[in-house]
């Protein structure tokens, strides 16, 4: 099984390795949180073109040989980036607007994700080609980044939060919610208490799950039995003690192992401690 890179501006991208992983039960990983620059969202396309380009180099350094980029605005602004400079296969977020166009009952769904997202080529591309038949009303998750790299997912508090960007969608007949956003799926539960049974929600990430397995099988890194060398530096982390590394000046990545089937490689530019709670969330 090949090893898989995956990264995000923070913990979100957790969600998508959920999924991932149910396709890929034995599969070896890298996760990559650069949650010192969380969130992507109202930074600059130079900006995460060059911290995308950063963290690629640290996967292949690692042994990556492809890369989940978990995180809509990093494939919004980076992804074409990557895979005209990286000579391996890149898997990248889907803006899911096409499901839930034709799926919705009352004409009109609703998107949150960052302002980011909204703004990247990828998602308006994807909105123009439906947009005629259906009505798309879209709405930031003012904050909903912050409460999931806070850990904190679910009280009083968060429901405030994330009914002040829902209510807008619902206010405006949505049936159908897409989650635009790889952060967002750790506050569904909220998300659907707050938009009642009738309302959809749409995750983009089984999909991109299911993308990556016919990516990799395509590639023939399905089959291969490819695993970090032991005079690979990764080697000692995928199964055994904390490791540090770097990614390159701008910033330092901390590295913890968690769980040996499948392994998998925890890294972050910062503190990873909500990276480590919500990563035995999805175990």
């Amino acid at each position: 099984m090949a090893v898989i890179g995956i990264f995000d501006s923070g913990s979100g991208g957790l969600s998508v390795l959920k999924e991932i992983r149910k396709v890929l039960p034995s599969g070896h990983f890298i996760y990559y949180s650069d949650n010192a620059h969380c969130p992507y969202g109202d930074k600059s396309p130079e900006y995460i073109r060059e911290r995308a380009r950063t963290i690629t180099r640290l996967l292949l350094d690692k042994g990556a040989q492809a890369i989940v980029v978990a995180c809509n605005t990093a494939t919004g602004a980076a992804i074409a980036t990557l895979r005209a400079e990286f000579d391996i296969p890149f898997v990248g977020m889907e803006p899911a607007v096409k499901p839930a166009a034709l799926g919705t009952r009352s004409g009109v769904i609703g998107v949150l994700a960052t302002a980011g997202t909204l703004k990247a080529s990828k998602y308006l591309k994807t909105k123009g080609l439906y947009q005629d038949n259906v009505r798309i009303e879209e709405h930031v998750g003012e904050g909903f980044v912050q409460l999931v790299e806070r850990g904190e997912l679910d009280g009083p508090e968060v429901e405030r939060v994330v009914r002040r960007s829902l209510q807008p969608l619902l206010d405006a007949g949505a049936d159908t919610i897409v989650l635009g956003c790889t952060h967002y799926p750790f506050l569904r539960p909220v998300i659907e208490r707050i938009a009642g049974p009738d309302i959809r929600i749409i995750d983009p990430a089984p999909a991109v799950a299911r993308q990556l397995v016919k990516v990799i099988s395509e590639r023939g890194l399905l089959d291969t039995a490819t695993h970090p060398s032991s005079a690979d530096p990764a080697a000692s982390s995928f199964a055994g003690p904390a490791a540090s590394a770097s990614t390159g000046p701008a910033a330092s990545a901390s590295a913890d192992s968690i769980g040996e089937s499948p392994t998998l490689e925890l890294l972050s530019s910062g503190d990873p401690t909500t990276l480590r709670a919500l990563a035995a969330m999805i175990a």
